[in-house]
């Protein structure tokens, strides 16, 4: 079973647009994008750019779709699919839940409410070695010193790889926090806005207006969600999972874990990134996991076809 997965913010890198390919399905999604937005999205990727949220989240829409369609066109469509926070948004269109040109517009409006309420002093960073418990226990410790510098669980993508959300400098007070409660790594994310918790509750609602006039359908291929990390299969569900995973914890690994109970047995994550796939083969050595951008599309394909043949 193959399951394709889109990476969340974080992910970006000068260039990433640049460097989708040439096959037809990426220059066609690449202008239906720029038709849509009113603007040449290959300016999206440049360094000034990516300073943007919303530059970097509709790229990282347009990449992840772009990618889904060119190995469609090769006769590989998912079975199941998944993304990391606006990553979700790129799953939805590939699973057939959302139009391309809605999903562009509400991402666009996702990142510009992010953004707005957020416009600096905000973000995230990721704890690495340390349980999702341990990381709660810190960060009511830091909340109850100093109730200024108050942190979020914002993602859970594996057991001991956890995302903490707040302003700059409650996050670099409890980077130093973790690493003297033994965690190996804690360092801050290319994120500009301190996403998946209760600060964005005011941003979500207002979403979530918005969403209520785009046109869901339920899903023709598996959807895994953000929130539950479980299935979804209507469209009001897709909705609200779409319009919400910015003020709610990602349970990223609950939605691999669901995805490998479902079958799955080859993953390819979405270009610009590479960190789910090595949550995969951390996790779950015994799959295998691709990053489309660690390969020329020309090998990408047949790479998969073999792999899908051999899992099989």
């Amino acid at each position: 079973m193959l399951a394709y997965l889109f990476p969340g913010q974080g992910a970006q890198t000068e260039g990433f647009l640049h460097r989708l390919g040439t096959h037809a399905a990426i220059h066609a999604t690449l202008d239906e994008a720029s038709h849509v937005l009113n603007l040449d999205v290959l300016t999206l990727d440049t360094q000034t750019a990516l300073e943007s949220t919303v530059a970097v989240q509709t790229g990282l829409l347009i990449a992840g779709v772009a990618m889904q369609r060119a190995l469609a066109a090769e006769g590989l469509a998912p079975e199941l699919n998944a993304g990391l926070s606006v990553g979700a948004y790129a799953a939805a269109v590939s699973s057939g839940a959302v139009a391309f040109a809605d999903a562009l517009l509400m991402v666009r409006k996702r990142a510009e409410l992010m953004e707005n309420a957020y416009p600096h002093g905000y973000g995230l960073a990721a704890i690495a070695g340390l349980t999702e418990h341990e990381i709660e226990r810190l960060a009511d410790a830091q909340n109850q010193d100093n109730a200024a510098k108050r942190v979020y669980v914002g993602n859970v993508n594996a057991p001991r790889q956890i995302v903490v959300a707040g302003s700059d400098a409650a996050l670099d007070a409890f980077n130093e926090r973790a690493l003297a409660a033994g965690a190996r790594k804690a360092t801050r994310l290319a994120v500009s806005v301190p996403s998946h918790c209760e600060l964005l509750a005011a941003a979500a609602d207002e979403l979530t207006d918005c969403a209520r006039n785009v046109p869901f359908r339920a899903p023709s291929s598996g959807y895994i969600g953000n929130r539950g990390g479980r299935a979804l299969h209507t469209a009001d569900a897709v909705r609200d999972d779409l319009a919400t995973n910015m003020r709610f914890t990602v349970r990223w690994f609950d939605a691999l874990t669901v995805m490998i109970e479902m079958g799955a047995k080859v993953f390819v994550e979405a270009p610009p990134g590479q960190v789910l796939t090595d949550i995969v083969r951390e996790q779950y050595p015994d799959v295998t996991a691709i990053a489309a951008s660690t390969l020329p599309f020309e090998r990408l394909a047949p790479t998969l076809q073999r792999r899908i043949e051999s899992a099989g």
